[in-house]
């Protein structure tokens, strides 16, 4: 893994880098994807059944395209009992981890007859994501379906392409019954997402819809913003390690690798301010390498995005970090809380080296859906904030009213909105 010394040029470089993989330079997909929402929203049902057979190879109709229960039942039958009893204790985690962010409605009422507050509403209905393809996520369901769920979510409905059999994976199926989801299709690609953003005649259109995908999912998504609302457009999994000397490397080494193999655009990044640590570092990927499935993949995720900085100080380390703003940040260094406190641009944040990244990812319970390309600079994980809106709450009494009604007026006048001011106006006239 190539190793760098830490300097302006370099940072400015990476940073160009790292958002080349961003969805919006993607744009000889869009006019694809275009087309496909077009279809959905004219043809419905029968455009997802063509694209189904089209692009996932497997034949869907009015009457298969929903899950029964009794392919659940046989999905429970096909599963790992021992998978089947680590989802529901990851599970456990992620809810409890969730209920925490709850918000309350709140009303704050003065004497004069002023009542001020806010009401907090679930979201009606919300559709859930599902990537199928090269890899199957069960995790993903937990951590999109979970947080909808504990918010109040009326109806989850998922979508997730089937395989060439016209099935969903049974892993996949059992998370989703486990985490609540009321109805599943199957469906997926840029197609789903128009299905849940327009509606068709078997499912129906949300508020909103989260979930990642591959590219024409992620500029589906950006397309019918607006439509519906949506989490986030996710981009390639990333991982950077703040680490000095004290980091183990071979922890350190096998923390990044587990973001590298997810595919070839991901972005694997240790900055430290140890030329020993780097080099160990890289040794030790090397050697691990040699042993791992998916080296081929890690390979060129590595060649064109991983890299390894070697900063002068602790504060050069960290400012890069936050320049960055990474999906995933690990914090491996003699004083971890020190470090964690000067972070300002994160998605989530692993501090010491028992917390690898791949804690988060299934079982520790917060969120790994997380923002990526540097958008953690002003993105949040998803979370149960996501699944609700707020209504303000304005009650005011005459007494109240009269007290400041030549106020408002005033204000009103000086936008020139006479018909503001005399809404007010009329309230007290002789």
């Amino acid at each position: 893994m190539r190793i760098r010394k830490l300097d302006a040029d370099t940072r400015k470089n990476i940073l160009e880098d790292l958002l080349k993989r961003s969805p919006n330079q993607y744009r000889e997909y869009e006019e694809r994807v275009q087309a496909i929402l077009a279809r959905v929203r004219e043809e419905k049902d029968q455009a997802l059944f063509d694209y189904t057979f089209q692009f996932d190879h497997a034949k869907v109709d009015a009457s298969s395209i929903r899950v029964t229960e009794e392919e659940i039942e046989e999905a429970y039958r096909a599963a790992d009992p021992e998978l089947i009893r680590v989802i529901k204790k990851a599970l456990e985690n992620i809810r409890s981890y969730h209920e925490k962010q709850l918000q309350r409605s709140w009303f704050d009422s003065q004497p004069d007859g002023t009542i001020l507050g806010q009401k907090v509403t679930s979201l009606q209905r919300v559709g859930v994501y599902v990537p199928g393809g090269k890899a199957v996520y069960p995790s993903s369901v937990l951590m999109n379906i979970v947080p909808a769920k504990v918010a109040g979510v009326d109806e989850i409905v998922m979508v997730t392409p089937p395989g060439k059999d016209g099935k969903i994976t049974p892993n996949t199926l059992v998370a989703a019954k486990e985490a609540g989801a009321d109805v599943i299709y199957k469906v997926g690609g840029a197609q789903a997402i128009g299905a849940l953003a327009y509606g068709t005649e078997s499912i129906p259109k949300v508020d909103k819809i989260v979930g990642p995908g591959n590219i024409y999912v992620a500029l589906a998504k950006k397309a019918v913003y607006g439509h519906v609302s949506i989490d986030a457009i996710a981009g390639p999994s990333e991982i950077l390690v703040i680490a000095d000397e004290t980091a183990n490397p071979r922890y350190v080494a096998a923390d990044l690798l587990s973001q590298a193999e997810h595919d070839e655009l991901a972005s694997a990044i240790l900055v430290t301010t140890s030329m020993e640590l780097a080099e160990k570092v890289s040794e030790e990927i090397d050697g691990f390498l040699k042993e791992l499935s998916r080296a081929e993949i890690i390979k060129k995720s590595l060649d064109h995005y991983g890299y390894i900085l070697v900063a002068e100080t602790m504060e050069e380390a960290i400012e890069t970090a936050n320049e960055i703003a990474s999906e995933h940040l690990e914090i491996q260094t003699k004083d971890p809380y020190d470090v964690m406190t000067r972070i300002r641009n994160a998605g989530a944040i692993f501090i010491g080296e028992y917390s690898s990244e791949p804690l988060g990812d299934y079982f520790a319970g917060p969120n790994h859906v997380l923002p990526t390309n540097g958008t953690a600079k002003f993105f949040s994980p998803l979370s149960v904030d996501d699944f609700i809106k707020k209504s303000s709450i304005i009650a005011y009494s005459r007494e109240a009213l009269e007290a400041i009604h030549t106020d408002i007026e005033a204000f009103a006048k000086a936008e020139q909105l006479t018909a503001h001011a005399n809404s007010i106006h009329v309230r007290f006239e002789e």
